[in-house]
């Protein structure tokens, strides 16, 4: 469904953004592939796999086996080519053009009129050129701009067919041992929730920016007496001067990466512009004004600015601002996200002059990774170690939250409406973090330079983003030409974020540490590997990052044991002392048995990854299979689309997906009824629900049990599950699927991300349970929990309440009894019982409430009794369900195809689907639909479709 809407987003770009800063959208593109039989008509920002799309070559990349079928586009070089002449015609003769990307995908060759411009080879950097000369010296008439893209795929087989390329000796996906060499988006060439498309194209906005020494206001420039700033650094370029790159960062002065900043302390406004210029200047000032707080810096002297299109020259200034003018920001679920407008104002004389505006927040966010001390050890019961949490504010807070993977398989179809939908949908779940994950891409911060909007989503909506550099699961080699290209993708993406307050650190890549010592340990040359991760992410990287920022963290890894030391930067390693908790910690664990098994789950101080894979809906499926035949569990379709364990090389279909497949298979029959009924497609699409549903419990109850530790010796402050979005349609760890609609995982961290959640954790080996209150909160909670037995009939059997009070970021015990003869209604057989608790509190000045329930054995072993679910349609998309049979357990409800949104508690207003429906206590729940993404505008209430586990064995 995305696909499509994001494609044609393409062509809304306008062909003149500022007078002079004019979009390359809006030339006549072509597309040609490398020995001229294929040529098309061709868009930009786009990629080869869309252009041929939209011509009809080929059809939906991500139907069928098509990520198989297409493979020959990857093989193949393509060439992107424009005429110029529409926008150079009428250039005067002390006009300056400047070539800008904000985006190549990958290995391209660029010429401008005939003559070379550049060769790339870094998707992240953007990239800018005086082509002046060449445009009006022309070789042999040729006014065309061309990108000659080289495959990415070939080019790797070359780097790495050298014989000084050093391979790294870690197992990879599908196109294998070739990615650490390419600075490209690091799962295009496979991963295991994800096809290997490798695409290639001018993937992000591209302008011509044409500078004039003598050019007045109305060619672009904001002169003093302009009313109106421009709305963003690259609509204030033109005229005399192109604003190349900003940064914007507010920190505390003094503040550092590895300092806590004083709350107390004056805010600091750093603002960096790099720039070129037709018109030098020796005593330039910059302006730093904040209108809601009538605040302005006045001209601050800056270095100065040489006549220079060929380089960049960056300038500085800061602003203090006293601590308490500025109302702070926060994430939503802690505060209020607050932003202000920032004027930015560079003037070289008074006749040439930029100004834009831009949007930031003033808080503090501190990644701790100090040791204890050791009055907290003795006077909280913390085990001792390390610390690994983040405080906003001088606040310690539980992160509750995600990880991020690339939207689609091609960058250049996303929009910000779908972007946006999946932060929305995280913030309605109660997360407050997401992890933009180090094996994808740097997220854009706009839709002018980047496509579509992220950072700045996140900024709006107050949730933190925790941002990595593109490295992840692989041992990168250190050489000259790498790190050379390295540098400036690294500044440039750290200098552009810092303006968003919702970053929260930075990491070096995904999950390296522990592959690297793994490595050290089992290879003979083990330390040689050590000293080349040591050397990219202990040293050079950590230097790049702390030299272009001072208000975040930056770790080496994502999973990390920690620091040896903050100052200088020493990464811990092996060096651990026994018994001691450290750094941060991640679980996959596909042996269903162990789903429950509080044992197997970490003790750590922070959870950034832990899940389990779900098949995608039937309607997801509806979306790509293309034969009745291919709606089944292991068709050859369905199970080609599992890439885990990944195939390790392009055998296809992936020899490895019975794995995959079996694994999901074996939870649902452990702990679920098996899916069998007489209509094939009811039952295909009970199974898919059913992997979703045994995610959703699987990882409800890591989050608890995570949750409980912010009261326990290892104080516990975040759990991150992996993963909340979809790249396409297939087996994946996602809450989200690709179309957006929301898995049961997603209703499921709803749940349990409530500031104030009861659970029952159970141990069935010595028939052990307690019921604790956890909260998030930062004050004390008080409340009244109640437990409530039912049998399946849906007759009450006893119930029992109690009252409670929990301190800030910790738990409270409201029932702990052993033995099947204490915790059972009397004379009751476990398979034929369960219990509902509820709490309500005060909490944030409001009523809070909070529901789970208690299954004493498996649901693939109790005694269901048909629910009989009655669905009662009112306005507005208002739906009433009520049992007239038994306890309809995971009564869940699926919106039509073609629509996008979320079922929401009619009373409440939360996120609401696949609860325990008794009878006697109708529910009724409203669809809020996302008008700007559903095809579907006015759906039928008929088409919705209610479903439970009694449905899995009757139709």
């Amino acid at each position: 469904m995305w696909a499509k809407l994001g494609f044609f987003a393409i062509a809304l770009w306008p062909r003149f953004v500022a007078a002079d800063v004019a979009s390359l959208s809006g030339l006549s593109w072509t597309l040609r592939n490398a020995n001229g039989s294929i040529i098309v008509p061709a868009k930009i920002p786009s990629q080869s796999h869309l252009d041929l799309l939209e011509a009809g070559i080929i059809t939906e990349p991500l139907l069928g086996i098509n990520d198989f079928t297409q493979r020959w586009i990857v093989n193949d070089n393509w060439t992107y080519t424009a005429d110029l002449a529409p926008l150079t015609q009428n250039l005067s003769a002390d006009t300056r053009a400047l070539l800008v990307f904000y985006g190549i995908d990958t290995i391209a060759n660029i010429t401008v009129a005939g003559h070379p411009v550049a060769w790339v080879s870094n998707q992240f950097q953007q990239y800018v050129y005086d082509v002046t000369d060449f445009i009006v010296a022309p070789v042999r008439n040729d006014t065309n701009i061309t990108v000659a893209l080289e495959s990415a795929y070939l080019y790797g087989l070359n780097v790495t067919s050298r014989p000084d390329a050093e391979l790294s000796p870690t197992g990879d996906f599908e196109y294998a041992g070739i990615r650490q060499y390419i600075r490209k988006t690091q799962s295009d060439f496979g991963w295991d929730w994800g096809p290997a498309f490798v695409p290639s194209g001018i993937f992000k906005p591209a302008y011509l920016v044409t500078l004039t020494p003598d050019a007045g206001s109305s060619n672009g420039t904001n002169c003093a007496n302009d009313p109106e700033p421009a709305a963003h650094p690259l609509l204030a370029s033109g005229s005399s001067i192109f604003i190349e790159e900003t940064s914007l960062e507010i920190s505390k002065v003094g503040q550092t990466p590895i300092s806590t900043p004083n709350q107390t302390a004056d805010w600091l406004v750093n603002v960096t512009l790099g720039v070129r210029s037709v018109v030098g200047s020796d005593f330039p000032t910059l302006t730093i004004a904040i209108p809601e707080l009538n605040l302005t810096s006045g001209p601050l002297s800056v270095g100065s600015i040489p006549v220079a299109t060929n380089a960049t020259t960056f300038v500085t200034a800061n602003l203090t601002i006293p601590d308490g003018v500025p109302e702070r920001w926060f994430p939503h679920n802690l505060g209020t996200p607050k932003l202000y407008n920032f004027t930015i104002t560079l003037a070289l004389s008074n006749s040439s002059v930029v100004s834009f505006t831009t949007r930031s927040g003033f808080r503090t966010v501190q990644l701790v990774q100090t040791p204890y001390s050791e009055e907290e050890i003795a006077a909280r019961g913390i085990t001792p170690g390390d610390q690994w949490h983040f405080e906003v504010n001088g606040m310690a807070f539980y992160t509750l939250g995600t990880n991020i993977i690339p939207f689609d398989p091609f960058y250049a179809r996303m929009t910000s409406a779908q972007v946006r939908w999946v932060l929305e949908s995280a913030v309605k779940s109660g997360q407050n973090m997401l992890r933009v994950w180090g094996g994808g891409i740097y997220q854009p911060s706009d839709e002018l330079t980047g496509g579509y909007d992220f950072y700045s989503a996140c900024d709006e909506l107050g949730i933190f983003a925790w941002s990595e550099l593109i490295f992840s699961d692989a041992l990168y080699p250190i050489n000259d030409w790498l790190l050379t290209s390295i540098d400036p993708e690294v500044r440039q993406n750290v200098r552009r974020i810092n303006r968003h307050p919702s970053n929260a650190q930075w990491a070096g890549g995904n999950e390296i540490e522990g592959i690297v010592i793994s490595i050290n340990q089992t290879l003979a040359n083990g330390t040689h590997y050590l000293n080349e991760f040591q050397t990219l992410f202990g040293e050079y990287l950590h230097d790049i990052v702390e030299d272009e920022e001072s208000s975040v963290a930056y770790t080496d890894c994502s999973t990390t044991s920690g620091v040896l030391s903050l100052d200088p930067y020493e990464i811990r390693y092996n060096n651990k002392t026994p018994g001691f908790i450290y750094g941060n910690g991640e679980r996959y664990n596909y042996d269903a048995s162990q789903a429950f098994n509080y044992s197997t789950y970490p003790v750590s101080r922070f959870m950034n990854e832990f899940g389990f894979h779900s098949l995608p809906s039937f309607f997801s499926w509806e979306e790509v299979l293309e034969s009745p035949d291919d709606f089944s569990f292991n068709s050859t379709v369905v199970a080609s689309r599992d890439h885990h364990p990944p195939a390790g090389s392009l055998a296809f279909p992936n020899p490895n997906a019975p794995q995959g497949q079996g694994q999901m298979t074996t939870a649902v029959e452990l702990w679920l009824p098996t899916p069998n009924t007489t209509d094939s497609n009811q039952t295909f699409a009970q199974w898919c629900w059913s992997t979703q549903v045994f995610q959703s419990l699987n990882m409800v109850s890591e989050i608890a049990f995570y949750r409980r530790g912010a009261g326990q010796g290892e104080n516990n402050l975040g759990a991150l599950v992996w993963q909340l979005n979809d790249i396409w349609q297939g087996a994946s760890w996602s809450a989200i699927e690709y179309s957006g609609r929301w898995k049961v995982l997603q209703y499921g961290m709803a749940n349990i991300f409530e500031p104030v959640v009861i659970y029952p954790f159970w141990t069935p080996e010595n028939q052990t349970l307690e019921v604790l209150v956890t909260s998030d909160r930062w004050d004390v909670v008080n409340g009244t929990a109640q437990l409530t037995w039912y049998d399946w009939s849906g007759n009450e059997l006893n119930t029992s309440t109690t009252p409670f009070s929990v301190p800030s970021l910790n738990n409270s015990l409201i029932l702990q009894a052993q033995g099947f003869d204490n915790i059972l209604p009397e004379g009751k057989d476990a398979a034929d019982v369960w219990m509902l608790l509820n709490l309500t509190a005060e909490a944030d000045n409001r009523t809070v409430t909070h529901e789970q329930y208690f299954t004493p054995v498996s649901l693939a072993s109790v005694n269901l009794v048909d629910p009989a679910i009655n669905v009662t349609a009112g306005p507005n998309l208002t739906f009433t369900l009520s049992a007239q049979g038994g306890v309809a357990p995971f009564t869940w409800l699926d919106h039509p195809a073609g629509t996008v949104g979320f079922f929401a508690d009619n009373a409440t207003g939360l996120p609401l689907n696949g609860f325990f429906l008794i009878p006697g206590i109708d529910r009724t729940v409203q669809f809020i639909p996302n008008t700007q993404l559903s095809k579907v505008a006015d759906p039928d209430p008929a088409e919705f479709v209610v479903r439970s586990l009694w449905n899995n064995t009757h139709l």
